[in-house]
């Protein structure tokens, strides 16, 4: 019995012992996978920087300046500037009308042929269309009788005519050229008396409007042509009363059409208030020797104002970019600025400050001499998220 227990302690002794080893071999194991896996951390972690960089890549957009043409994107240099305080009003252009002119037959008339169309542009004295009449056949016969009696009398002379025959043939060349005066002729006999006039463009411009057809009959005073001189127009801002006040006959605008400031200046403030709006109106005269701006189309219009508040901002020096260069990226409000090195377009957050007309002031972010893009920002936008998706990554 001695001899079977302590086999039986001994077989015990020996079992412990060997699953006591295979603890700690066990142990030695897991140790060894931890310090691979820190091992191989930092790779993964070099890898991660890879990853960031691809992603700063994606956000360059190269374009030459050929393209940046073709895709209507356009490059500003940004220096500090003077900015003043103004006033934002939706305005309508319309036609100048000192220089726009009806082209209307004086009497009752038939359209024989017509010499233009509408948007043509014509000179001073071009024909526009043919008529005919009877009122102008009489009136164009009794000019001729009126000329031809005034040359024989006044050959006579006083010794074989009397003085009273002479005045009465004076009194009735006159009245005859009155006449054809005011049916639009020239008030000189053309050796025609068939009724047939022209009307012709009492100066430059350009044919807007254009209603009638050959063979119509047209009364008096209908208008056949409307001519307008495009060279300079109008465009009538809307403003409420109290911020109309402000702005004076005389002080400079800017019109906004199509991205394009073109410059003009106040014809005369506003003198009634709209009942049902509360708006007023006020007319800036405005060149348009580029033919941009045609009536009926709408644009912004920016006042500078008198009010002493806006004294500070005039005359203040800012760093700003078109409010149209700012555009939101994942949150942020960036400028799209060009890489002096590889003239790659980047996206820049900034930090903005006011508002001033249709400038908004640069804080941070952007610096003078920055080359930023101020008109097409949306269009290099989108050839930046193309390319992220393009070169994007499936992980």
């Amino acid at each position: 019995m001695i001899v079977r227990s302590l086999f039986s302690l001994l077989v015990f002794t020996a079992l412990a012992a060997a699953l006591s080893a295979c603890s700690q071999s066990t142990e030695q194991g897991n140790v060894g996978v931890d310090k691979a896996q820190s091992k191989s951390e930092p790779a993964h972690q070099e890898g991660g920087a890879d990853h960031a960089d691809e992603g700063e890549s994606e956000q360059r957009v190269v374009m030459d300046d050929a393209a940046l043409a073709a895709a209507g994107i356009e490059l500003q240099t940004l220096v500090p500037s003077q900015l003043s305080e103004e006033l934002r009003a939706p305005g309508e252009v319309v036609d100048n009308a000192y220089g726009t002119s009806l082209i209307t037959p004086r009497v009752e008339s038939l359209v024989i042929r017509r010499h233009a169309r509408i948007g043509d542009e014509v000179q001073a004295g071009a024909q526009l269309v043919t008529l005919s009449s009877v009122e102008v056949a009489n009136a164009q016969a009794d000019l001729r009788i009126a000329e031809e009696e005034w040359r024989r009398v006044s050959a006579l002379g006083r010794e074989a005519v009397s003085g009273r025959r002479i005045k009465e043939a004076k009194v009735a060349l006159d009245r005859a050229r009155a006449t054809a005066r005011a049916y639009g002729l020239s008030g000189s006999a053309d050796g025609r008396s068939n009724g047939e006039f022209t009307l012709d463009a009492p100066h430059a411009g350009r044919l807007t409007e254009d209603d009638f057809v050959v063979g119509q009959r047209i009364e008096p005073g209908k208008t056949l042509f409307r001519l307008v001189d495009e060279s300079t127009v109008w465009v009538d801002a809307k403003l409420p009363s109290e911020s109309a006040s402000h702005v004076k006959a005389g002080t400079p605008a800017v019109i906004i059409s199509g991205g394009r400031r073109i410059a003009g200046t106040v014809m005369r403030n506003a003198h009634r208030t709209s009942e049902a709006t509360r708006n007023a109106t006020v007319r800036v005269e405005v060149p348009n020797p580029d033919d941009r701006l045609h009536s009926g189309d709408y644009v912004d219009v920016y006042f500078e104002t008198t009010s002493s508040a806006n004294v500070a901002s005039q005359t203040a020096t800012r760093l700003a970019v078109p409010t149209s260069a700012l555009v939101q990226i994942d949150g942020e409000t960036v400028v799209f600025r060009r890489d002096a090195k590889d003239n790659a377009l980047l996206p820049v957050p900034v930090r903005t400050g006011e508002v001033i007309g249709d400038h908004t002031v640069i804080k941070e972010g952007l610096n003078a001499g920055d080359v930023v893009v101020v008109a097409g920002v949306f269009t290099v936008k989108s050839q930046m998220l193309k390319a992220q998706l393009g070169e994007g990554h499936g992980h």
